[in-house]
Order: C-alpha cells, then sequence, then structure tokens
C-alpha cells in the first residue's frame, strides 16, 4: 500500500507546484529579485550612467548624518500618518454602523462609498482635490456664504498637509466595506442581553460591537498604516511636485523619487527604500506586540 501512494503524491505535488511556478516566478523576478539588487545598490553610488561603485554604508552615514531633508520628510509622513489613519478608520466605522442599521439598498450605497477607495489614489482626483482646494476652489465658495474669507489651502505651507489628509480621509470605502463584514457577524442575543440588563446604545458598542470589531480594527490598523506611508500620488500632485511649498508636501516618498529619479542617485534612494521599510517593518511590529492586549478573539482561552 504504501509503495502505491508514494507515485500518486508525489503526482498531486507537481501538479501543485505546477500551478504556484507563475506565482514563484513573479516572486523571484519580480519581487526578491529587484530587492535584493536594490540592497546592493544601496551599498554602492551608482548614477545610471557608469556601472556601480562599491560605498559601503556610506549612504546611510551620509542620511543619518548630514541630510536634514531626510529628517524633515520622514517625519512629515510620520504626521501625515498619525492624523489620516485614526480619522480614516473612525469615519469608515461611523459609516458601517449607519448602513448596518438595515437600511434599503445597501448595495448601492456600499458601491457609492467603495468607489472612492479605488479612485482616490489616482491623478485625475489629486487634481480635482487641487482645484477644490484652491484659493477661488469650492470650499473657499462655500466658506464665503458665512462670511468666511478662506485661506488657499494648497498654497500655504500649514494648511497644505491637512488637504492631502482630508484626501486620504475620504478613501474610506475599503476600510469601511471591512467593517460592515464585521458588523455583520456580531450575534444579535448579546444585544438583546444588554438591552434586558438596561444597557444603553453607547455602552453596548463600547461592550459589545467595539471588542468583537477589534480582530477588524487590527487588520485595518496595519494595512491602513501601510498604505499610508507609501503616500506619493497626492503630495506629487497636489504639490507642486517638488515638495514645496516650503517642503510641506516633501512626503517620504517623494523626497525618494526625486533622488532616484530627478539627481539619478539611484544608490541614495535604495538606502533610502530600505529604511522606509524597517520603519515600516518596526511600526508592523509594534502593532503586532501591542495586539495581545487590545484585540480579542472569541476562540482563544482567555477571550483575546
Amino acid at each position: 500500500m504504501r509503495r502505491s501512494r508514494k507515485p500518486l503524491t508525489n503526482q498531486h505535488n507537481a501538479t501543485a507546484y505546477a500551478f504556484l511556478l507563475p506565482w514563484l516566478i513573479g516572486f523571484f523576478c519580480l519581487t526578491l529579485g529587484p530587492m535584493l539588487y536594490s540592497l546592493y545598490l544601496s551599498l554602492t553610488k551608482y548614477n545610471l550612467l557608469t556601472a556601480p561603485k562599491w560605498t559601503g554604508f556610506s549612504n546611510y552615514i551620509e542620511i543619518f548624518k548630514e541630510d536634514e531633508t531626510f529628517s524633515n520628510s520622514m517625519w512629515l509622513t510620520i504626521k501625515y500618518v498619525f492624523l489620516s489613519v485614526p480619522l480614516r478608520l473612525v469615519f469608515a466605522l461611523l459609516i458601517a454602523i449607519v448602513l448596518n442599521k438595515g437600511i434599503r439598498a445597501l448595495g448601492v450605497y456600499r458601491t457609492i462609498y467603495y468607489i472612492p477607495s479605488l479612485l482616490g489614489g489616482s491623478v485625475a482626483i489629486a487634481i480635482v482635490w487641487r482645484q477644490i482646494f484652491d484659493g477661488n476652489g469650492l470650499v473657499n465658495q462655500m466658506l464665503s456664504w458665512f462670511g468666511i474669507s478662506g485661506p488657499s489651502w494648497i498654497s500655504h505651507p500649514s494648511y497644505i498637509i491637512y488637504t492631502i489628509i482630508s484626501l486620504s480621509v475620504w478613501q474610506f470605502g475599503s476600510a469601511m466595506v471591512i467593517f460592515l463584514a464585521g458588523l455583520k457577524q456580531v450575534p444579535a442575543d448579546l444585544y438583546e442581553a444588554a438591552q434586558v440588563d438596561g444597557a444603553n446604545k453607547v455602552r453596548q458598542f463600547f461592550r459589545i460591537t467595539l471588542p468583537i470589531l477589534t480582530p477588524v480594527i487590527f487588520f485595518n490598523l496595519v494595512m491602513s498604516i501601510i498604505n499610508s506611508f507609501q503616500a506619493f500620488t497626492p503630495a506629487f500632485v497636489i504639490g507642486d511636485g517638488r515638495g514645496g511649498p516650503l517642503d510641506a508636501t516633501m512626503f517620504y516618498t517623494l523626497y525618494l523619487y526625486m533622488k532616484g529619479f530627478s539627481y539619478f542617485d539611484m544608490g541614495y534612494a535604495s538606502a533610502l527604500a530600505w529604511i522606509m521599510l524597517l520603519v515600516i517593518g518596526i511600526f508592523t511590529a509594534i502593532i503586532f506586540v501591542t495586539s495581545k492586549y487590545w484585540v480579542f478573539y472569541g476562540d482563544s482561552k482567555e477571550g483575546r
């Protein structure tokens, strides 16, 4: 019997590897290979015109010791992440709660609210956003109805970051759909028992809904942080494409792009990319480590 099973097992393994082969080719040739090559370039001086020249950790030393734009762009990106991610998740959760009330034509509303997530990262929407928040744009025209003279949001270095954050919050659709799926998994009998005990809606939300949704919040939080650190198009289009005004839109990804494709310093840009990867990894690791204190799973022994 054992002899007859081995060929069948090998045949199943060969079939499985055959189906995996396109993914494996893509992973090694389009993901892992370029990543390892960029790691090598980060240790070299390379300007696309001459062969890479090995310089060791000189790019990293220059970034941390001499590059003020690096630290400014990093802090600006972290500020953007810390403001945009919580606002987007809270807004997505509020809309999901409203849609979970059993309103009619739920599919239509769900599609309408999801569309911004598909279009929000495009150049066209960023251009529209730039027109809306211009000095004579729609926002200032609405403010003028109340006698308020609004500033030119995209020209003022203190306000343009909030214009980009508002665009990020507007792209709440994907998180909203996941929250909505999570809300539908909350058992109705828990709310009925809470009503019998006299718990009001607010208490039900914080004692029942929010704890059960923590795995969904955990997933949305991780994905939103990773995506927000990679924000590029809004900063490039809503700003002037060079980080202006006064470096107020010099996001980390924009600075990396300029180093690589404006100044052709590919070695330096590769080092910046690997630092970004480490920063995203650190933030993600912190969320995973702290998740045992605030993420609750129903099938775990301690209820976490």
